[in-house]
C-alpha cells in the first residue's frame, strides 16, 4: 500500500485516542484520512471489537469511500466495509466499518441513542458545516455524556480552525497531518502563442 502523508501522525492519532473522549485531526486534502483512518484503528484495543461509523457529507463521497477500503482489504462492500445512504444500503453481519450520511447518523441516534454497538464516531470533512452534521455532533456529544463515557468521537478536516471544536469536545487533543509540498518550477515562453493558449502549454 503507497505511503500516505496521513501515514506519519497514525501512531499519535491512536495514543490520542486511547487517552481521550474526543480528537480533531486536522490532513491537508489527499493526505489519506478518509480510508486510512478508519482502517488504521479497526484493531484498537478501546474498540473492542465495536464498530467504527463514519459520516460522509455526501452520498458520492460515502460510497466511493467505502468501496475504495473494501478493496484495500481485497473485499467487497458489505463485508468489513460498508456503507448506508438514502435509499441504498450495503452492510452486512460482519461489517465494522459503516460509512453514512448525515441524516442516517441523525436516524441512528434517534432510533438507538446509546450506540451500544459502535465505539468510534468520526465526523469526516467536517469543514463542510450544515445543520444535520452539526445536529449529528451535539447528539453524539450528549449520548457520550449521559450514556456512553467510553463512546470516542473524532472530528476531522483539512481546513477547519481546530481550537473551537477541540474546546467543543472538552479540550480534546489535535493532531495535525501536514502534508506534502513540491518543488514547483515557472516557465514563460519566449513570445506570445500563436491562436489557443492550450496546445502552445501543452507543448
Amino acid at each position: 500500500m503507497a505511503n500516505l502523508p496521513i501515514d506519519s501522525v497514525l501512531d499519535e492519532l491512536h495514543g490520542a485516542l486511547a487517552s481521550h473522549s474526543g480528537v480533531v485531526l486536522i490532513a491537508a486534502p489527499g493526505a489519506g484520512k478518509t480510508t486510512r483512518v478508519p482502517l488504521s484503528l479497526l484493531d484498537a484495543p478501546w474498540l473492542d471489537g465495536r464498530k467504527i461509523v463514519m459520516l460522509e457529507p455526501r452520498r458520492l463521497a460515502a460510497r466511493s469511500a467505502a468501496r475504495f477500503m473494501a478493496r484495500s482489504l481485497g473485499e467487497s462492500v458489505g463485508a468489513t466495509v460498508g456503507y448506508r445512504v438514502r435509499l441504498d444500503t450495503q452492510v452486512g453481519p460482519k461489517t465494522r466499518i459503516e460509512v453514512v450520511t448525515e441524516g442516517v447518523l441523525t436516524r441512528m441516534l434517534q432510533s438507538d441513542p446509546a450506540l451500544e454497538d459502535v465505539g468510534l464516531l468520526i465526523f469526516d470533512e467536517f469543514h463542510e458545516r450544515n445543520l444535520q452534521a452539526d445536529l449529528g455532533l451535539a447528539l453524539s456529544l450528549e449520548t457520550q455524556s449521559v450514556l456512553r463515557e467510553d463512546l470516542r468521537l473524532l472530528v476531522m478536516s483539512a481546513t477547519l480552525e481546530a481550537e473551537p471544536v477541540a474546546q467543543l469536545l472538552g479540550g480534546a487533543p489535535v493532531v495535525t497531518s501536514e502534508g506534502r509540498s513540491f518543488p514547483v518550477e515557472t516557465r514563460y515562453l519566449a513570445r506570445p502563442a500563436d491562436g489557443r493558449i492550450e496546445p502552445a502549454a501543452a507543448r
